[in-house]
């Protein structure tokens, strides 16, 4: 059965002028245009192609790896506006359509959109902002403290929803948000907790010691740079710890006492110095 919006593994049935023909069983043939091609390709071999409709509604296979795909996640640019909706650009020559009843908000021309791809009615692919809906409800199966990819959609009251790895929702709350986030950002984050009824907490820092890595030399780098002391208490803003060191207050304390326990500094009320 063919997959339309995603790659098939399709056999060479016949070379004609303008390309060849695949087997798709019950869909029938469909054409791999000859701008397609791959160098070498004989009757009978297997090819791995992606199938879609054309802009004269027939499937047409390519072996150009589009930017999205059925059930992925992605920001894509809006190239054109037309009474149907928007369409952006997803590394193919016919673009996908946003369409209206699929928008959040009305997207302006050039704008980039978080969209996830999906087959309508009809089986055509099709671009949506209402990512959450859209998502397959796979399975939480996240651990505590793990990395992952995060995709920020929006700003709320609490913070900013952000994608999880193109799969779930989550949160990461903006008191513990020490950078500029936007619209469409990509960052690594870490999951912080598992709620019992299926929210997800995040963070971009990792909890405890194993967060605070790495910071203890560079703690001891910039006191040798400034003559062996730095201005920094309990009273130091956490904004301000985050601008010297990229990383929570908390983090950087754990640091620091890793340091003080090594005998490498010493805290006093004014600032921390070299031992």
């Amino acid at each position: 059965m063919i997959n339309v919006g995603k790659f098939n593994q399709l056999k060479v049935l016949k070379h004609v002028e303008f390309g060849i023909y695949l087997d798709g069983e019950d869909a029938g043939e469909i054409l791999l245009p000859s701008r397609d091609l791959p160098e070498k390709c004989d009757i009978g071999d297997s090819l791995e192609v992606f199938v879609y409709y054309d802009s004269e509604d027939r499937l047409i296979a390519t072996t150009v790896t589009p930017t999205i795909t059925v059930g992925e996640v992605a920001v894509l640019k809006v190239v054109a506006l037309e009474d149907v909706g928007a369409f952006l650009d997803w590394g193919l020559d016919k673009d996908l359509l946003l369409p209206f009843a699929e928008q959040t908000r009305r997207p302006q021309l050039g704008q980039e959109v978080i969209v996830i791809a999906y087959l309508d009615k009809s089986l055509r692919i099709s671009a949506s902002m209402r990512t959450e809906k859209r998502m397959e409800k796979a399975p939480v199966d996240y651990r505590i403290g793990q990395a992952v990819e995060l995709l920020i959609a929006e700003k709320t009251d609490l913070g900013f929803n952000a994608i999880i790895d193109g799969k779930h929702w989550g949160l990461l709350f903006e008191n513990e948000v020490f950078q500029e986030l936007h619209y469409g950002q990509s960052v690594q984050g870490f999951i912080k907790l598992l709620r019992a009824d299926g929210k997800i907490d995040l963070s971009l820092a990792q909890a405890g010691h194993q967060g605070a890595e790495g910071i203890g030399p560079l703690i001891l780098e910039m006191l040798a740079e400034q003559s062996g002391f730095l201005a920094i208490s309990d009273k130091t803003s956490a904004e301000e710890i985050h601008r010297l060191f990229g990383v929570s207050k908390k983090k950087f304390k754990i640091a620091l006492g890793g340091l003080y326990k090594q005998r490498l500094i010493t805290v006093s009320a004014d600032g921390i110095r070299l031992a």
